[in-house]
């Protein structure tokens, strides 16, 4: 019942105002997660000290407070997807090279698309179907509130993009391949691993880490070509989408090599802005 009101009698009403006014609330919102409440405070300045060791306590306290700034950008903008008009999606939220992934399609071929939560990846659900020529999935974890995974799930796909999780994910897989037909599976491939005896184990912001190879397990079943995207934050709710090639031919390649450079790709993407990767996410949950 609280979450249905939270939805329908708080979010969607903020939904309608403009963007510009929207982030003129975010301002208070900053404040408090990262001076009242002090949001996961302790597991970001943690997160971040071990991924920068070079850098001071004020350093490190300077990029947690950036991040709190954007978490409340990112707040914000999610409010905004309710009923964010697909013409203002295309204008803020735009692929620099789709000729580079609807070159498969024209192939017939699906694309595996691996990312992480890096800015705004929730407009990317959302743009996903209308981005390239492919249909558009994308693959996450279930939310444990089930009513408001349900109705976030009825914004984010809206413009067609579909949704699926780990129970479906392989029937998925299975259903579009076997019938060829064309998709962009997005896959947020830098969530901590369920279990720390199924993951690949690689060297990773100055730590040893763990990583779910979902993407890399299904590309080489279905010789899907992976690719991976990088979200640049150009202005205030302005985002700009770059693709490049991991591995046109998956199954040529050495077992996790394509995992292995996914996990290179990410830690460049973070290291030149860290403040946009979700530092309040408990990624290293397990030692290695």
């Amino acid at each position: 019942m609280l979450t249905y009101f939270f939805i329908w009698f708080l979010c969607y009403p903020l939904a309608l105002l403009p963007l510009a006014l929207l982030y003129v609330l975010a301002v208070p919102l900053y404040l408090v997660l990262a001076f009242v409440v002090r949001y996961r405070r302790k597991v970001i300045e943690d997160n971040l000290s071990r991924s920068f060791p070079e850098k001071s306590p004020k350093e490190i306290r300077k990029i947690a407070n950036r991040y709190y700034w954007h978490l409340s950008q990112i707040a914000v903008e999610m409010v905004k997807m309710l009923l964010l008009p697909k013409a203002v999606l295309r204008k803020r939220y735009r692929c620099s090279n789709p000729d580079l992934v609807n070159r498969f399609c024209e192939e017939g071929r699906s694309v595996i698309l691996m990312s992480s939560h890096y800015n705004n990846w929730e407009w990317m659900i959302l743009a996903l179907e209308d981005m390239f020529k492919q249909h558009g999935v994308g693959v996450g974890k279930p939310n444990s509130d089930k009513v408001f995974e349900k109705l976030v799930n009825r914004a984010r796909t809206r413009y067609g993009t579909e949704v699926v999780f780990a129970d479906t994910v392989r029937d998925t897989f299975e259903h579009y391949e076997s019938q060829h037909i064309p998709v962009a599976y997005m896959m947020l491939s830098d969530q901590s691993p369920n279990s720390k005896n199924r993951c690949y184990v690689t060297d990773f912001l100055h730590q040893r880490t763990g990583v779910i190879f979902g993407a890399e397990h299904f590309a080489r079943k279905y010789d899907i070509p992976v690719l991976y995207y990088e979200v640049v934050k150009e202005r205030m709710g302005k985002y700009r989408v770059d693709v490049q090639v991991i591995a046109e031919h998956p199954n040529a390649c050495p077992e996790y090599a394509i995992t292995q450079k996914y996990v290179e790709l990410l830690e460049q993407t973070i290291l030149k802005a860290p403040q946009y990767w979700l530092w309040s996410h408990r990624r290293w949950k397990f030692k290695f």
